[in-house]
């Protein structure tokens, strides 16, 4: 019996254009090979797990005898983006994408967040996050308006200088836009944005804090909780879910602060879930662009990962996957429409164990569900029986 799932999503860590990427204009995207590309990457554990056995990886170097299980992950749902991703590794498809806004959003909605919020709206357009409080900081410290922005994603983003607008002040003005954005405005997240410095030299801080839909549906979570396990939340996993199903949660500041919580969990007796996303990989890399970056946060990962895979217990199961792309070497810098890698490994999980192409990231869910004794019901399908010796 396993007694716990250590599922890792390594947010944006695609490994190649999905059948449908044309659909999203990701024709030849392929974050893990960018990396491999850079002669910088060195990812020892994750290929002896068999990151590069997986079909169609097309990069690195197949291992002989992988210790893991793996397989290569097709999106069923429609989008691009961390909610959608996530949403469906917890076994919720969806059908529908969420709505984005190319050419900023509509006049009456932001007269609506103006007139609840009492301050006015700054830039209202597709923006870089970094360059978009570089162009409107000096004007948002001035007026006290707040920077309004998105992105290729189903994304409502509110950026304010933490020294003119205190934090729980830009919370609430979030929550605000969360509860104006339904219908059909729902966009995925809401997302405060807070940063400080003097300009031209503005930094965004780790206060940022995400104002998810509530998923309609239950998930996993929802179905481990009602079986009796814990679920735990390592990163934005709890706002992703807007804390539906999530029965503990540990924010972090950045992939270390991640990966550091995580050993903690698995220091501690509980069964359960423990669902971590570390956000480094496509925050600070994926779409700044930043191949080094990026190639130095996966070898980082994979050092760390060395001494988790030593400290596993007999009943324990690791499952590293990620939830779209962010390929760091294209023009673009938005999430790209990709592949995901799926590694399975634990002392009762059969090695070596290629499943192929799966159809959609809900089999994650279904088989961390089932290898926990929890049949639950939700999409995708179980491969409990399949990986487990």
């Amino acid at each position: 019996m396993i007694k716990r799932v250590f599922l890792i999503v390594l947010d944006s860590a695609g490994i190649g254009e999905a059948p449908d990427a044309a659909e999203y204009g990701d024709q030849g995207s392929h974050t893990l090979r960018s990396c491999c590309q850079s002669g910088q990457l060195s990812i020892p554990n994750l290929e002896k797990l068999g990151i590069f056995n997986i079909e169609g990886v097309g990069c690195g170097k197949p291992q002989a005898h992988p210790i893991g299980a793996f397989a290569r992950m097709q999106e069923a749902s429609k989008g691009k983006d961390t909610t959608t991703g996530h949403w469906e590794i917890a076994g919720l498809i969806s059908q529908t994408p969420f709505p984005t806004y190319p050419h900023g959003f509509p006049k009456e909605l932001l007269d609506a967040f103006s007139a609840q919020t009492g301050r006015g709206v700054l830039c209202n357009l597709p923006y870089s996050g970094t360059q978009v409080i570089r162009d409107y900081g000096r004007q948002q410290e001035q007026t006290g308006d707040l920077i309004v922005y998105t992105s290729a994603d189903s994304v409502f983003q509110v950026a304010a200088h933490e020294q003119v607008i205190p934090l729980e002040e830009l919370y609430r003005d979030c929550m605000i836009a969360r509860k104006l954005l339904t219908g059909p405005h729902a966009v995925g997240r809401v997302i405060a944005r807070p940063f400080t410095g003097s300009y031209p030299n503005y930094t965004r801080t780790s206060n940022r804090h995400d104002f998810s839909l509530l998923p309609p549906k239950d998930t996993i979570l929802d179905a481990l909780q009602k079986a009796g396990r814990k679920t735990v939340g390592i990163g934005k996993i709890y706002d992703i879910f807007a804390g539906k199903g999530v029965s503990d949660t540990v924010r972090i500041r950045d992939n270390a602060d991640g990966m550091a919580q995580t050993l903690a969990w698995l220091g501690q007796d509980f069964e359960g879930l423990c669902f971590v996303n570390l956000v480094d990989f496509d925050m600070l890399y994926g779409h700044r662009n930043d191949v080094a970056g990026y190639t130095q946060a996966l070898n980082a990962f994979d050092s760390w990962l060395g001494g988790f895979l030593a400290r596993m217990q007999p009943q324990d199961v690791l499952m590293v996957t990620a939830d779209h792309g962010c390929d760091p070497a294209t023009p673009s810098t938005d999430h790209s429409r990709e592949y995901t890698p799926w590694l399975v490994y634990g002392a009762g999980v059969r090695p070596g164990v290629d499943l192929g192409t799966l159809p959609t990231f809900a089999d994650i869910g279904r088989t961390a569900a089932g290898m926990l004794g929890v049949n639950a019901p939700v999409d995708g399908s179980d491969h409990t029986k399949t990986l487990l010796a």
